[in-house]
């Protein structure tokens, strides 16, 4: 198996995208016969939509994020205006013209937020005539409950080839991510473990508190920060503030 080529620029090559690419080798370069469906789920704020962009961008696939409001003839407009190919007709024809082009091209078709399809059993079984018609490759991503949820459905879940579950931000993803966020400033591990442990595995907090620290640093004209220089000042956990006594 070929190695995953290097992400698009300014994306840290942290642990999910390893494992959304090396996963997406395997889906594409399967024997034919095996099931061609891939699902990446987790928790919000791991990184699961950065990962699968970089993913799109790595293998030129069509990627559509999913929103609550969409039928199934926006979902096939959607993905059509993504391939470049004007929408002509009723559903079955949008449906034809999405399996065509994921079959010709041989390129994966990618939806975000997957979890929205699974409110309406039309939109999965939608989902699962997109692959059956094109037998191409799709990447699905969501929440953690997803795998539990298509148990529903166990002629899609059927097909599902690969589980990705995505990673806890990690201290090494710390150190990576610190050079897009904090640019120019050293973060030493002490400040770096403290910002993962209090991140409870969301990439996105991470990310908000390196650009705190990169602020901070430039304002005292810093080009490196300890947990010690750091200090009291705080750093964003996700909850909500607490009210103040009066």
């Amino acid at each position: 198996m070929t190695q995953p080529q290097p992400l698009v620029n300014r994306v840290a090559n942290i642990s999910n995208l390893d494992l959304v690419a090396v996963a997406a080798e395997k889906l594409l370069s399967r024997v034919d016969g095996l099931p061609g469906i891939g699902v990446m789920y987790g928790e919000a704020g791991r990184g699961k939509t950065i990962a699968c962009s970089a993913l799109a961008n790595q293998t030129r696939g069509y990627y559509v994020q999913m929103r609550s409001a969409w039928s199934r003839k926006t979902l096939l407009e959607k993905i059509l205006f993504e391939m470049s190919i004007k929408p002509a007709g009723t559903i079955p024809n949008l449906l034809d013209q999405v399996c065509e082009q994921i079959a010709a091209s041989r390129r994966p078709l990618i939806v975000d937020e997957f979890d929205f399809c699974l409110r309406s059993d039309g939109l999965v079984e939608l989902v699962r005539d997109i692959y059956e018609g094109s037998q191409g490759t799709l990447l699905l991503v969501g929440e953690e409950t997803i795998p539990q949820k298509l148990k529903r459905w166990e002629r899609f879940h059927s097909r599902v080839m690969a589980w990705i579950p995505a990673l806890p931000v990690s201290l090494d993803d710390a150190r990576k991510l610190s050079s897009i966020y904090c640019p120019k400033v050293d973060i030493a591990d002490d400040l770096l473990t403290r910002v993962v442990e209090l991140s409870h595995g969301s990439v996105r907090r991470v990310c908000v508190n390196l650009t705190r620290i990169h602020e901070e640093a430039m304002m005292l004209a810093e080009s490196q920060m300890t947990l010690s220089m750091w200090g009291e000042r705080d750093l964003y956990t996700g909850d909500a503030p607490k009210r103040r006594a009066s």
